[in-house]
């Protein structure tokens, strides 16, 4: 797969050393030669626009040159200062986008993407999205392509059928000669792609003029600063193409040559909704390798031609030489394969932090008496070799994977997604190493003999608490008292963090994502890449911002120093959620995007508390229990971190009101009994029936009666 996109790579990587000309660009490709002698175009039908080759489904000029309208192709004349020649470019007519490369045989496609402003001192105000639905071929790679959003303290959502689902914030240190590919929030920002976008919005929190493009940035060096970006009007992006069934079976003849050319079906509209049901087709030729079209009839044909006479050229030129060579070969490859395993490990043993974790055991940061060092062999077979079935959740940091061990045990293997840095994956091996908790994940091992390296962990069963807040159903409600519960178990993990712990640790990550429920609906805080072990009374200074939108400590995002009382805010977010079963972050159309916490807030200055407290809390809790946690949450999110009360104070107020819901419960359940005794006291068939009512009043006033009656 790697050497399939290696031509893709090339023209990025050329096209990155901004600005060069769509003649250099082309010139310099290994493709080019491949489409000039081949068969590419429909006859009679124009085969390149300007330096731009069109191989067919597209195509331009007649309707039979071209699949689709959706793959007509416009060549128009760009008469600019800039191109006194008049150079002919190629457009997608019906997106009105420029074409700078068609991939024929990976079905991928380059094009010029249009860059979106908004804010005060704009040049110009461009907003809105690019719409590739309503029967479009076309998705956005989230493969080779970005989100990056540029300015000065902006926070930017990236929106998608109405939800958001990626978003950054940036911060204003920093000069606008930073490269884009390295502000780390310093004046920009990024987020990845979902997969199969086939439509997008993009909208901005912040007062300067922000910046928001989809950029192919993955394949090579872009050398834009943030003041190139400033001065742009689009940037390349890479598309994914497919051909519908309804295009496929009207205009596509090659499927009556099932023996030459292999087809095979697509998902790219589906796949958000994990359907099974595929969307298009794709085909390529069965003989030989590119150069040929499979959509032009005989292109095939020819390329299994000069197959067949490849063959036997060879055939003929075998000899006995060439299998005593082969066996020579086969006889070193097997004398040197275990020094070279043993060279590769060692070479993923440094790549993935080895050396730095030696460091952190020699110094006693790390405590791997009961982590067990798990071959790759092993989480391989655990794991179905990574099947995609076995996902149970993805995130920045990587994947994690469902397991089964040889013994029958069930784990969760996170596989990181390091990109040559491996702190996160070293920090939370070192974390976790030091925490021995029944409300924090366990660590069991890791695997560092692979490219990637990996982590194991305990089974969570039952998702995590956001999913179970919004999922809850009359089978299994989240009650007022399972609430109590899960918040009292969270804070009790985040005091021993912060207090009990060997090293203080703050956790840096705290949110209802991050906090799993196990079989008994046990909570679990988990996700420890972003945190720190810090000396005491000390605070951490950070170059950029971590966090997650709706949790972020607002003192956090503006001082950059996060401290315990960053983790007792976010705590309090997760608090609120609890009491209303609402998003930390929500979309209201008349308001844009709305914080949970300062809806939650502005209802407990207007005294309006119980509008937004969940019907089931109403239900079930006392309101002077509600009351108490909703003034705790206010607590929790001051913006003045000195006036938040510390984790230890937050459990025991919890514990404290869980003790009074028991105590009150158990006299109710006493009062009851006592109730009952009563009844069974005056007309029991064992009293004496010559008592007087005197008597049997005077027993009835000794026993002490239900408050209620």
């Amino acid at each position: 797969m790697v050497l399939k996109f290696a031509y893709i790579k090339v023209i990025l990587m050329i096209w990155c050393m901004y600005p060069l000309t769509s003649a250099q660009y082309l010139d310099e490709t290994i493709t080019s030669s491949q489409y000039e002698n081949m068969t590419i175009a429909r006859p009679g039908c124009d085969r390149k626009c300007g330096n731009v080759f069109i191989p067919f489904p597209f195509g331009m000029g007649r309707e039979n040159c071209y699949a689709s309208s959706w793959f007509e192709i416009d060549c128009r004349n760009n008469n600019t200062t800039t191109n006194s020649s008049g150079e002919q470019k190629p457009y997608l007519k019906y997106i009105d986008l420029e074409v700078k490369f068609i991939d024929l045989w990976n079905e991928a496609l380059i094009i010029m993407n249009p860059i979106y402003q908004s804010g005060k001192n704009c040049e110009r105000n461009k907003t809105g999205g690019i719409n590739l639905k309503g029967g479009s071929p076309f998705v956005y790679s989230a493969r080779y392509n970005t989100f990056l959003a540029v300015g000065c303290g902006n926070t930017a959502s990236f929106w998608s059928n109405g939800e958001e689902v990626s978003g950054c914030a940036s911060m204003c240190n920093g000069d606008d000669l930073i490269k884009v590919d390295n502000c780390r929030g310093r004046k920009c920002c990024e987020a990845s792609l979902p997969r199969y976008l086939s439509e997008y919005n993009v909208s901005f929190e912040g007062q300067e003029c922000a910046y928001g493009l989809i950029i192919a940035v993955r394949l090579g060096y872009w050398n834009l600063t943030i003041k190139d970006v400033k001065h742009l009007n689009e940037v390349p992006a890479v598309l994914k193409w497919e051909i519908p069934f309804d295009t496929f079976y009207s205009n596509i003849s090659f499927f009556r040559d099932p023996d030459i050319v292999s087809c095979y079906d697509t998902y790219l509209k589906h796949s958000l909704n994990n359907s099974s049901q595929s969307s298009g087709r794709r085909c390529h030729c069965r003989y030989g390798a590119p150069p040929a079209n499979p959509y032009i009839r005989g292109s095939c044909l020819g390329e299994k031609r000069k197959t067949r006479v490849r063959w036997a050229i060879i055939g003929v030129s075998s000899s006995l030489g060439t299998i005593l060579l082969l066996l020579v070969l086969w006889w070193l490859n097997k004398f040197v394969r275990k020094n070279i395993e043993k060279k590769r490990k060692e070479k993923f043993f440094k790549q993935n932090g080895g050396l730095l974790l030696n460091q952190k055991l020699s110094s006693g940061e790390a405590n791997v008496d009961k982590i067990k060092l798990f071959t790759l062999k092993d989480l391989d077979k655990a794991t179905d070799h990574f099947n995609i079935n076995r996902v149970l959740g993805k995130g920045g940091q990587g994947t994690v994977y469902k397991g089964m061990l040889v013994d029958g045990n069930i784990v969760a293997v996170k596989k990181f997604k390091v990109n040559g840095n491996v702190e996160e994956f070293i920090n939370e091996f070192v974390v976790l190493s030091q925490i021995n908790h029944r409300n924090v994940v366990k660590l069991l091992g890791c695997c560092l003999e692979t490219e990637i390296p990996l982590l194991v962990y305990e089974f969570i069963p039952n998702g995590n608490l956001y999913e179970y807040l919004l999922g809850q159903n009359d089978e299994l409600p989240m009650t007022w008292d399972m609430r109590l519960r899960i918040a009292t178990e969270v804070a009790g993990a985040l005091f021993y963090l912060h207090s009990a712990a060997s090293q203080p640790i703050y956790h840096r990550d705290v949110k209802s994502t991050n906090i799993l429920l196990d079989e008994k609906y046990k909570a679990k805080v988990a996700d420890f890449g972003a945190s720190r072990m810090v000396s005491i009374e000390a605070t951490h200074l950070t170059t950029a911002v971590q966090g997650t939108f709706g949790y972020l400590d607002p003192e956090y995002f503006h001082t950059s120093q996060f401290t315990e009382k960053s983790d007792v805010y976010s705590f309090g977010v997760v608090l609120v959620e609890l009491l209303t079963g609402q998003k930390p972050i929500s979309s209201v159309k008349e308001q844009g995007l709305q914080s949970l916490a300062s809806y939650f807030l502005l209802c407990m200055e207007e005294n309006r508390l119980f509008d937004i407290v969940d019907a089931r809390v109403m239900q079930e809790g006392e309101k002077e229990d509600i009351i108490v946690v909703a003034n705790l949450a206010r607590r929790c999110l001051q913006l003045n971190g000195r006036k938040r009360p510390t984790m230890k104070e937050v459990t025991s107020e919890l514990e404290s009101i869980q003790k009074s819901r028991k105590q009150s419960a158990s006299q109710e359940q006493h009062d009851a009994g006592i109730d009952e005794c009563q009844f069974w006291s005056v007309i029991s068939p064992t009293s004496n029936l010559g008592e007087t009512s005197d008597s049997k009043a005077s027993t009835l006033e000794i026993m002490p009666t239900h408050p209620n009656h």
